[in-house]
């Protein structure tokens, strides 16, 4: 399998927002691939986090491409306001979308690129039409809803499988993983075939220690994971 270049994607749901301009700015120093970006409407999950008017505040601090993951109902109702407030990638679930090649193909006519992301238990038969529509797939290594909960542990075995699908068509599609994305699971997560890694409380906003700190082990992991 040739290995793909680890990307990082810091998720804002577990940052400090007390200065956001001041954390963005440390992003960017740090030379992070992506600003992934938590949305939950309180229907598709049990929690609620952010809108797109957040976001385009976010969009206006950075010059790091959005990872924008709806985690909501009838996506299709707000692909334009999230494309509009500066969305690089945006990642829908196959569990919401009734007509996914639609919505697809409208996340590309905003000029935004389409994801596709899978709960734990959802089968890889789902995407087997549209993987060739998307420039990567997230699979969540949790249910989504909530922060600090643990790896489903199947969801490696589904990551390998995943790559195999990927790599045996011949598809440049990246594969990201969210959720208990830790300094510990991250060399079984690569092993597997990840290239995405959703940063959050467990490997980047860790408590008792700075943002560069962080980073500094994490890139020693994902240093170690692929050599």
């Amino acid at each position: 399998m040739k290995q793909r270049r680890i990307k990082i994607a810091p998720s804002l749901a577990c940052a400090d927002f007390r200065n956001l301009q001041g954390l963005m700015e440390q992003l960017e120093a740090l030379g992070l691939d992506y600003v992934h970006y938590d949305v939950m409407d309180g229907h598709f999950t049990p929690n609620i986090t952010f809108g797109p008017e957040l976001q385009a505040r976010v969009h206006a601090m950075t010059g790091i491409p959005i990872d924008t993951h709806l985690m909501i109902a009838e996506p299709d109702r707000y692909i334009e306001r999230f494309a509009q407030a500066g969305s690089h990638l945006i990642t829908v679930h196959v569990e919401a979308c009734t007509h996914l090649d639609r919505t697809l193909n409208l996340i590309r006519s905003f000029g935004a690129k389409p994801g596709l992301a899978l709960n734990p238990a959802t089968p890889l038969s789902s995407l087997e039409y549209a993987l060739e529509l998307v420039e990567m797939v997230l699979v969540m290594t949790v249910n989504p809803g909530f922060v600090g909960q643990q790896l489903v542990p199947y969801t490696l075995d589904k990551i390998a499988q995943l790559r195999a699908m990927i790599d045996g068509r011949e598809l440049d599609v990246d594969i990201e993983v969210d959720g208990n994305v830790s300094l510990a699971n991250i060399p079984r997560m690569i092993a597997a075939g990840a290239n995405v890694l959703v940063a959050g409380s467990s490997s980047l906003f860790m408590e008792g220690r700075s943002l560069e700190e962080s980073f500094a082990a994490l890139r020693e992991v994902v240093e170690a994971s692929t050599t």
